[in-house]
């Protein structure tokens, strides 16, 4: 995958056990120009974690939830950059009480949280970088199948809706500005986020042994290449596509889904 002179712009990146750091690393190894995003606490981590990449590249401060960041971030990147050519959208969250089967008893500001962070953000940080994507453009976020209800997901289930729901709507809007909208929707990969979720361990197997590919959740390679694509002008056809890097498991029926615990996708 040649993405020589590609400037890509990828959150998520906390440690170096994450979809977006194997994303980054690829992206580099493509030829590509990449900055990353962090705040906080979480930056120190993100800047660690930078450091391992092939190139180390700088941090620039964002928080998805806070319109200030927006703002700074776009004059940062017009000034280094000129432009950008590429988003990865590696962002997910839910509040504790808005996970593990509190569905029912899960407080409104907790489901607004995740709905807010996992799938509105996708639209406020696509809506902030437009300007810079004047020549054209792909946006890609990290998605986990919607269409049916996992165990223990709840509430960032239906913040995953939305985000499938949203990237259907900036295709639409974006498209005509030369922007293409996707999501990736990975199978279970074994990052410090997964290591918390109780059932990890069953979804995997299940995952392995109902993937008719396999499926390694050790190896986010073939996740950070779909996304390489995706970003890159051999994929410029496309837009408002979900492509399932899962081994197929999404497409064998729903047994073992049901009795699988929800995986953590970044």
């Amino acid at each position: 995958m040649n993405l020589a002179g590609k400037r890509v712009l990828v959150t998520g990146v906390v440690t170096k056990d994450s979809i977006a750091f194997a994303t980054a690393a690829a992206l580099q190894q493509a030829g590509a120009a990449i900055v990353l995003t962090s705040f906080g606490r979480a930056r120190r981590l993100t800047e660690r974690a930078a450091q391992r990449l092939p190139q180390p590249p700088e941090v620039l401060e964002l928080d998805v939830n806070n319109p200030d960041d927006y703002a700074p971030l776009v004059a940062t990147l017009r000034e280094w950059w000129g432009g950008v050519d590429g988003v990865v959208h590696a962002v997910a969250y839910a509040p504790e009480d808005a996970l593990g089967g509190n569905f029912l008893h899960t407080p409104p500001a907790s489901a607004l949280t995740a709905f807010q962070t996992s799938a509105v953000s996708l639209k406020e940080l696509s809506a902030a970088l437009l300007p810079l994507m004047e020549g054209g453009g792909a946006v890609v976020g990290l998605d986990f199948d919607a269409t049916v209800a996992w165990p223990i997901y709840d509430w960032m289930g239906v913040a995953k809706a939305a985000l499938e729901s949203t990237a259907r709507y900036l295709a639409r809007d974006l498209g005509p500005h030369g922007v293409r909208v996707n999501l990736v929707s990975a199978g279970p990969l074994k990052t410090v986020a997964a290591g918390g979720i109780p059932g990890f361990e069953r979804l995997a197997d299940a995952w392995e042994r109902q993937a008719p590919l396999g499926w390694d959740v050790a190896d986010p390679a073939p996740v950070a290449e779909t996304i390489c694509f995706l970003l890159s002008d051999a994929s410029r056809g496309i837009t408002g596509e979900i492509v399932h890097v899962d081994g197929g498991f999404h497409a064998m029926g729903t047994a073992l889904q049901a009795a699988a615990e929800p995986p953590v996708v970044g």
